[in-house]
This record gives C-alpha cells, sequence and structure tokens, in this order.
C-alpha cells in the first residue's frame, strides 16, 4: 500500500503540473489566434483535460491509499468514520478535496467551454490552485515555529515554478511530434516558442535553486550534511539533484544548440528534419527526467527529513 501511495503522489504530481504549465504555456508561447494557436489545435485542450481527468482519479484514490495506510487496512479506510476523521483532523483531508474539486472544475470547463485565453486562464489558475495544495502532502507544510511561513512559501514557489517548467516540457514535446520540415509557419511558430521560453526558463531555474536551498536548509540543514550519503533520504535526494542537473544540461543543449540549428534550418527542409529529430531525442530525455525527479519528489515525501532525525 505504500508503494501505491507513492505512485499515485507521482501521478498528481505530474498531472497537476502539466494543467498547470500547459495551460500557461498556451497563453504565453502559443500565437493568439490563426492555425498553429492553440484555440485551433485539438491537442492542447485533449492533454490538458485528461491531465485534470487523471488528477481527479489520483487525487480520490491516493486519499483512499493514505487513509488504509493511517487506518492500517483498506477496509478500514472505507469506513465513513475513518474517512471523516482523515478529511477533517488531517492535513492531507482538506488540500486532497480542494485538489479534486480543482481538477474536477477544470475539466469540465475544458470540455464544456470553447478553447480559447479565458479557458486557458481559468485551466492554469484551478491548476495553480490544485499545484498548491500538493504542499500539504509533503513536508513544506508541516514545519513549525519561526520559520514555518518561510519554509511553506519557498515550497509554494518551488512547486510553482517546478509547473511551468513541467508543462512547457510535455507541450514542447508534442509541438516536436507534429513538427513538420515542410510547414514553414509551424516551424516558425515551434521556433518562437523555443527561443521566447528561454527568459522564462532561465527564471525558472533562478526560483527552483533559491527555493530548493531554502527547503533543503529546513529539511537537511548544515548538521545533516554528512548524512546525506547515510540515510535513505539524503541518497534520493543527491540523486534528485543529479537528475536536475542533467535536466538542466539538456535544457542549455536546446536553448544554445538545438533551437539555433531549428532557425537555421527554417529555409532547408534538410536541415530542418534533423534539428526537428534532435529535439523529438532531447526533449523526451528532458521529459523522462522530469518524470525521475517528480517520482523521487514523491518517494521523498513519504520519508522522514534528515532533520527531523
Amino acid at each position: 500500500m505504500e508503494a501505491a501511495v507513492v505512485g499515485l503522489r507521482w501521478v498528481q504530481y505530474a498531472a497537476s503540473f502539466v494543467l498547470t504549465g500547459g495551460a500557461l504555456f498556451a497563453l504565453y508561447a502559443l500565437p493568439a489566434r490563426g492555425p498553429s494557436s492553440a484555440a485551433a489545435l485539438a491537442w492542447p485542450r485533449q492533454v490538458l483535460a485528461g491531465s485534470a481527468a487523471i488528477l481527479v482519479l489520483a487525487t480520490a484514490l491516493g486519499l483512499l491509499a493514505q487513509t488504509a495506510v493511517v487506518a492500517g487496512s483498506l477496509s478500514a479506510a472505507l469506513d465513513p468514520t475513518t474517512l471523516a476523521s482523515v478529511l477533517t483532523d488531517m492535513a492531507m483531508g482538506p488540500s486532497s478535496v480542494a485538489r479534486g474539486v480543482c481538477a474536477a472544475l477544470a475539466l469540465g470547463l475544458l470540455l464544456g467551454v470553447r478553447p480559447g485565453v479565458p479557458a486557458w486562464v481559468a485551466s492554469s489558475s484551478l491548476g495553480a490552485v490544485a499545484t498548491a495544495s500538493l504542499a500539504w502532502m509533503g513536508h513544506g507544510a508541516a514545519t513549525e515555529g519561526a520559520g514555518a511561513l518561510v519554509h511553506l512559501a519557498a515550497d509554494l514557489a518551488h512547486l510553482a515554478a517546478a509547473a511551468v517548467w513541467t508543462g512547457a516540457i510535455v507541450f514542447f514535446l508534442i509541438l516536436a511530434r507534429f513538427a513538420d520540415s515542410t510547414d514553414a509557419d509551424g516551424l516558425e511558430v515551434f521556433h518562437g516558442a523555443l527561443a521566447g521560453f528561454s527568459g522564462v526558463g532561465s527564471a525558472l531555474v533562478a526560483v527552483l535553486l533559491a527555493t530548493g536551498l531554502i527547503n533543503s536548509g529546513f529539511l537537511v540543514g548544515v548538521a545533516g550534511l554528512p548524512s546525506l550519503l547515510a540515510t535513505l533520504y539524503g541518497r534520493l535526494l543527491l540523486l534528485k539533484l543529479l537528475v536536475f542537473v542533467a535536466m538542466l544540461v539538456l535544457a542549455a543543449a536546446n536553448r544554445l544548440r538545438l533551437t539555433p540549428a531549428l532557425r537555421g534550418g527554417l529555409d532547408d527542409p534538410g536541415r530542418s528534419a534533423a534539428a526537428i529529430v534532435a529535439l523529438r531525442k532531447s526533449l523526451a530525455l528532458e521529459a523522462g527526467a522530469a518524470l525521475a525527479v517528480l517520482a523521487l519528489v514523491a518517494w521523498l515525501g513519504r520519508l522522514a527529513p534528515i532533520s527531523s532525525l
């Protein structure tokens, strides 16, 4: 059951991040109108609606699985009294309800409202609330004392930056999947989105690094540094950092080498085809690394941090 809890936490992170970051991507990276706009393309709404639906299901199952861990068995978790106690007395209860409601509202909106800027704004806002609620599923909202608000604020900012980046990676990967070297207009849009994200990406990395250091200060601390290799929590944290560095290397390659290569090949279908293939591979690796980071975060959230040992 513990493995199911970790797995469902991972799904909730991924789905809420794609919902939030993907809807924002449709606003700032794709054209506002025309055949290449998010409203004209079929897949942005499908991806966002799918993410919202997955988040609804994963949140419900995750709450049930965590209740089963607390209660000692799945049958005990199905007891209305036990569920009511979790919903009212534990932080994961109200946060799960908030996350599930936001995901359900986003799903209804995406299925029932015409695609466009209002739908993307509303979906990203609901996704942002769902993403913020994840802070109460981990260590961010568990700190007590004078630094509690600082830790919570850092965790919320960390989640927000990670959501924007993850959603962008997924949408870039889909754009690369549909990119056609003979479609000059589509390639212009693809290149414009890649080039335009460079500034956003730099800001996101800065936020992730700063908030990551703050969170590590609370969860590890200077005194806990010698225990990084001696504890499971520390080893998983180091692995997360290594995968994050790999993401930074891939993102830098996209920005400094592959995006300029696509720009240089816009007038040459042969060169642009090679650039598209390279971008597909790089973005697939970056997406895989992002999912690995989220899996590690889901696992770390179930372990006692080094500072508490």
